[in-house]
C-alpha cells in the first residue's frame, strides 16, 4: 500500500473512531427520549440493512459452511444481542463519559481471551498491561478504596465490554475464511430480531412508544444506525482487512477519547480527574497488553541487527 492510501486509510479509521465517541453520546439521549431495547433494536436493524446494501453492490455475498454458520451465530448473540442490550440499559443509568471508559477495555479484554481460546502468548509485558488496566478501572470507578464497587449501570456496561470482547473471538475465527463485511451484515440482521424479540418481552408497548419523539431525536437515531453503527463498522473492517486488525485496533483507544469529550460539550458531563487519570491509565494498558509495546521492540531489535550486520 502506497504512503497516500495509508494515510487515507488511518484518516478515514480516526473519524470513525470519533464517531463512536460522539455515538455514545447519542445513544445516551435516544435513550431518554426511546424506549431503550425497541430503539436498539430498530438501530441495530438499519445498521444490518445499510451493511447488507453495501455487500450486494459489491457482489461479495456467498453460502457460509456449517461452521462459518456457527462463529457468526455465536458472534451475533455475544456481540450484537448481549452487547448492545446491556448498553442500552446501562446507559440509562450512568454518565455516557464512565460508559465510554469502561468499553476502552474491549482491546485488552480480547487480548486476554485470546490467550486461553486462541492459544496466543502471555507475556510479562501484557501482564503489566492488564494491571494497568485494573488501576484504570479503580481510578473510574471513583479512585478510591473506600467507594471500591460498581453502581448497576458501571456493572452492565462491564459485561456489554466483556461479551463485545467474547463476540471478536468468533468473529476472528469466522472471518478466518469469510468475508468480514458479510460477517457483519448477518450478525446485524439476525441479532436485529433477537433484539425485537428481546423488546416485546421487556416493552410491550415500545413500538407504539417509537413514535412519540422529536424530529431531531429520529434524526439521532438514523445518524446512530447508518453512520455510525452501520458504515462505521464497514469502513473499520476494511480497515483491518487492508492494514491489519494490530493496527486498527489500536485506534479503539480515541474512543474513549471522545467520548469524554463529546459528553463534556453536549450533555454537559464533568470531566473528573479521576476519569481522566483512569483513561491514561486504561491506554497504557491496551498498549501493553494488546501487545503493541511487544512489536515495537520487536522491531527496533531488528533494525538494530539489521543494520550491525550490513555494517560488518
Amino acid at each position: 500500500m502506497n504512503q497516500k492510501r495509508l494515510l487515507f486509510t488511518y484518516g478515514l479509521v480516526f473519524l470513525v473512531t470519533a464517531i463512536w465517541g460522539l455515538n455514545m453520546v447519542m445513544i445516551k439521549v435516544l435513550v431518554v427520549h426511546l424506549p431503550p431495547q425497541t430503539m436498539t433494536a430498530f438501530r441495530i436493524l438499519m445498521a444490518g440493512i445499510t451493511a447488507l446494501i453495501v455487500i450486494v453492490l459489491g457482489k461479495s455475498f456467498r453460502h457460509l459452511s456449517r461452521k462459518e454458520w456457527i462463529y457468526t451465530i455465536f458472534g451475533m448473540l455475544f456481540g450484537v444481542v448481549l452487547h448492545h442490550s446491556l448498553i442500552a440499559v446501562g446507559l440509562t443509568m450512568i454518565d455516557a463519559s464512565n460508559a465510554s471508559l469502561i468499553l476502552a477495555l474491549v482491546p485488552l479484554t480480547t487480548a486476554i481471551l485470546a490467550v486461553f481460546f486462541l492459544g496466543e502468548q502471555l507475556t510479562k509485558l501484557r501482564i503489566i498491561g492488564f494491571i494497568l488496566a485494573l488501576i484504570g478501572v479503580f481510578f473510574i470507578q471513583g479512585g478510591s478504596f473506600s467507594t471500591l464497587q460498581l453502581s448497576q449501570g458501571e456493572f452492565l456496561l462491564f459485561i456489554a465490554m466483556f461479551v463485545q470482547a467474547t463476540s471478536f473471538i468468533f468473529v476472528k475465527k469466522a472471518t478466518a475464511t469469510l468475508d468480514s463485511k458479510q460477517v457483519t451484515t448477518i450478525m446485524y440482521l439476525i441479532g436485529a430480531i433477537g433484539l425485537l424479540i428481546i423488546s416485546w418481552v421487556a416493552e410491550p408497548r415500545g413500538t407504539s412508544e417509537m413514535t412519540s419523539a422529536s424530529l431531531f431525536i429520529y434524526l439521532l437515531f438514523v445518524a446512530s444506525g447508518v453512520v455510525a453503527t452501520g458504515i462505521g463498522y464497514m469502513v473499520f473492517n476494511a480497515a483491518i482487512q487492508q492494514i491489519g486488525a494490530a493496527q486498527t485496533a489500536l485506534f479503539n483507544n480515541f474512543v474513549p477519547f471522545f467520548g469524554l469529550v463529546f459528553s463534556a460539550l453536549f450533555l454537559d458531563e464533568t470531566i473528573t480527574a479521576a476519569q481522566l487519570t483512569g483513561f491514561t491509565f486504561i491506554v497504557a494498558g491496551v498498549l501493553f497488553g494488546t501487545g503493541y509495546i511487544e512489536r515495537l521492540r520487536d522491531k527496533k531489535h531488528k533494525q538494530v541487527r539489521y543494520a550491525n550486520r550490513s555494517s560488518v
